[in-house]
């Protein structure tokens, strides 16, 4: 498997997809809960997600990959410069989707390249007269599909879900992606991994809006990653004033997880922040058109423009700053139902 270092991956590890039994019974309760809000998809395809080997029978190995991307800088930093949005560390580069599923066709069609000839010349005595053996496939999935990536990286020893349900490594910090290569061939197993958070509260302590009602449980409907990314229409008035000048995502509850101190540098160049620290006022402007051209390459384009827009005016609102009243006052009359609302509410703010 010395491929994955030459496609840039930092880690890989094997498991069985029937190796997470209790995923299932979790993502059942965090449904009935209602903890998912308004992300339907997941109880649609609940059979598959809460059960990797159903999602294809014929697989008999995955293959989880961690792809790094650390940050250079502080991602916390922005946070005071209330004029400004802050975008995700994720986020700040290309699209990791198209990267990483790249790097696992790429390393896909390697591991079948290689296996691919051991196996039918393993096979061809036991073969009847004239059938070839079946050839080994492979399935490569990014974040995209019903795949439950964090508990099958924990199974296959890549790292452990923390108390802000994120996966970690000793060696590698909060900051990297998954992918993930379902096999028809049945490849060594690794060992999982145990939880090294000890009596740490960190991440719990840090989140804005106490996303977290337990350790190792996520409550989505409070989290700001899903309320500026997944969450339609207005947002609750309660949480709007948590949020800051987080426009697209959100980074606390990683970036103060002491197990950090052992990241390493991404290597991938799409990483690079292009994104930055925008200009609220300039973001707020945005029409469709502009948007698009914003955020071409970016993961940020998928969320449209009138929910950029809404997420911008609820950080007006919490900039404390009334030179922006213009660019919200601007926004009043906007199409969008929930962005009209987020300017009114950004006005009356800044006007108390």
């Amino acid at each position: 498997m010395r491929q994955s270092e030459v496609e840039g991956f930092a880690k890989l590890r094997i498991c069985a997809p029937d190796a997470v039994p209790e995923a299932a019974g979790r993502l059942r309760a965090f449904l009935e809960a209602g903890r998912h809000g308004q992300m339907g998809w997941m109880a649609e395809r609940e059979a598959w997600r809460g059960n990797p080997a159903a999602l294809w029978p014929e697989a008999r190995s995955v293959i989880m990959l961690a792809e790094v991307y650390t940050p250079e800088a502080d991602p916390m930093a922005g946070l005071s410069a209330r004029d400004r949005g802050v975008v995700s560390v994720y986020a700040q580069g290309k699209d990791y989707h198209d990267l990483v599923k790249r790097r696992l066709k790429r390393l896909g069609r390697w591991l079948l390249d290689q296996a691919g000839t051991a196996t039918l010349s393993a096979h061809s005595g036991n073969s009847p007269a004239g059938l070839a053996a079946e050839p080994p496939r492979i399935k490569v999935f990014v974040d995209t599909a019903p795949v439950m990536e964090k508990p099958l990286a924990q199974a296959a020893g890549l790292g452990w879900q923390g108390k802000h349900t994120n996966l970690l490594a000793r060696d590698l910090g909060s900051w990297f992606f998954l992918g993930a290569i379902f096999t028809t061939l049945d490849l060594p197993k690794d060992a999982p991994e145990i939880s090294h958070c000890g009596r740490c509260t960190a991440c719990r302590d840090a989140c804005p809006t106490a996303a977290f009602p337990a350790p190792y449980q996520l409550d989505a409907r409070r989290c700001i990653s899903y309320l500026t990314i997944e969450h339609k229409g207005p947002v609750d008035e309660g949480l709007r004033g948590l949020m800051g000048n987080r426009i697209y995502g959100c980074d606390d509850c990683l970036a103060v997880c002491p197990w950090n101190k052992f990241a390493v540098a991404a290597r991938e160049i799409g990483y690079q922040p292009r994104v930055g620290l925008p200009e609220l006022a300039e973001l707020a402007a945005l029409d469709d058109a502009a948007f698009r051209a914003r955020f071409a390459g970016s993961p940020i384009k998928r969320i449209g423009r009138d929910r950029m827009v809404r997420n911008v005016l609820y950080a007006i609102g919490n900039s404390g700053m009334p030179s922006l009243l213009p660019a919200a006052r601007a926004c009043l009359n906007d199409p969008d139902p929930a962005v009209a609302d987020a300017a009114a509410w950004a006005v009356k703010r800044l006007e108390a």
